[in-house]
C-alpha cells in the first residue's frame, strides 16, 4: 500500500489509471486494488470494460474498483472524470498515465493526420490528464505520477517513427514534470517496458500505413517480421503491472524504470556505444528473422 506519509490515517489511497480496458492498465487496475487502493478505472468506452470487470471478480477487488468514461483526448470528458472521482474518493494519491496506441509505418507513408492522432493521444492526451490533477495533488502536498513510457521512447526504431516521436516526448515532459513538482511532494516516475504480450503491438502491426508499390516494401516486411516474432516471445505483462504495484510504496522513487526484455541493454547501449555502432545491430536484428 502507499508509504506517502500524508496519506490520511484509515484512508484508502486513490489511484486513477488511463487506458484500463486491456494491456498494462487493465492488469495495474487489479494490482492496485489488490495493494488497497481505491481505483478509478477509466478509459475511452465502457462498452469494452467486461474483461476488466470479469478478471477484478475473478480476484475479488470488484468493489474496489470504480468505472469511469474517460477520453484523453477531450478536454470537458477529462474535466468530468477528474471532478467525479474527486467528488467520489476526495483526493488523488497516484495517476497511472496508460493510455496509448500504436501507428506503425516508414515516415513517408504516414499522413499528417496520423501523426497528428498518434501525438493527441499518446502525449498530449497524457499532458492534458496531468494537469487536470496536478493541482489537487500540489493541494495535497502528496502524490505520484507514473508515466507509461516505452523502450520506443528509449531509442526510435524504423516502421514506428511516430510512436517513437509520441514517446520521446512523454520522456521529455516527464523529467521537466519532475523538477517542477519535487518541491510539492509530488513524485514524477517513467516505467519503460520493452515489448510485452499487448495488444498494442497487434494493432500496431495490422493497421501498419504501406502504399502501393512501396520503395520501403522489403524494409518494412523486415520491420512487420521482426514485430510479430517480438510479440509472439514477448513475456507477460503482469511484470510491468507489478513494477509500478512496487513503485507506488516506495517514498523517494528514481525517474526512470526500464522493464522487460531489451529495455535495460538498450539504456545502456545507448549511453556507452557510438550510435552507428548501435544502429549496426538493430540493423542486424531484423535481418535476422528473415
Amino acid at each position: 500500500m502507499n508509504s506517502n506519509s500524508s496519506q490520511p490515517q484509515g484512508v484508502d489511497p486513490v489511484a486513477l489509471i488511463t487506458g484500463t480496458s486491456s494491456g498494462f492498465g487493465l492488469l495495474t487496475a487489479i494490482t492496485l486494488a489488490r495493494r488497497g487502493y481505491r481505483v478509478i478505472a477509466t478509459m475511452r468506452d465502457l462498452g469494452r470494460s467486461k474483461e476488466l470487470v470479469q478478471q477484478a471478480e475473478q480476484a475479488g477487488v470488484r468493489e474496489r474498483i470504480h468505472l469511469l468514461a474517460l477520453d484523453v483526448t477531450d478536454e470537458a470528458s477529462i474535466a468530468s472524470a477528474i471532478q467525479e472521482s474527486l467528488e467520489l474518493a476526495g483526493r488523488m494519491d497516484v495517476l497511472v498515465n496508460n493510455a496509448g496506441f500504436a501507428v506503425g509505418g516508414f515516415v513517408e507513408e504516414v499522413s499528417m493526420e496520423e501523426w497528428r492522432r498518434q501525438l493527441e493521444t499518446n502525449f498530449f492526451g497524457l499532458v492534458a490528464v496531468t494537469k487536470a490533477v496536478l493541482p489537487h495533488m500540489r493541494v495535497q502536498r502528496s502524490g505520484l505520477i507514473i508515466n507509461v513510457s516505452s523502450v520506443s521512447g528509449l531509442s526510435g526504431f524504423q516502421g514506428y517513427g511516430p510512436y517513437a516521436a509520441s514517446k520521446f516526448a512523454v520522456e521529455g515532459f516527464s523529467e521537466s514534470l519532475r523538477q517542477e513538482m519535487l518541491s510539492f511532494g509530488v513524485r514524477v516516475v517513467l516505467v519503460e517496458p520493452g515489448s510485452f504480450r499487448t495488444p498494442i503491438w497487434d494493432k500496431g502491426i495490422t493497421g501498419m500505413h504501406r502504399s502501393e508499390g512501396s520503395p520501403y516494401h522489403t524494409r518494412l516486411e523486415e520491420v512487420l517480421r521482426y514485430s510479430r516474432r517480438a510479440s509472439e516471445t514477448a513475456p507477460d505483462p503482469q511484470e510491468v503491472a507489478d513494477l509500478i504495484g512496487r513503485i507506488t510504496a516506495l517514498r523517494a522513487p528514481k525517474l526512470r524504470y526500464p522493464v522487460g526484455r531489451g529495455s535495460r541493454v538498450l539504456m545502456i547501449g545507448k549511453a556507452l556505444l557510438p550510435w552507428k555502432v548501435l544502429e549496426g545491430i538493430i540493423s542486424r536484428s531484423l535481418r535476422a528473422m528473415k
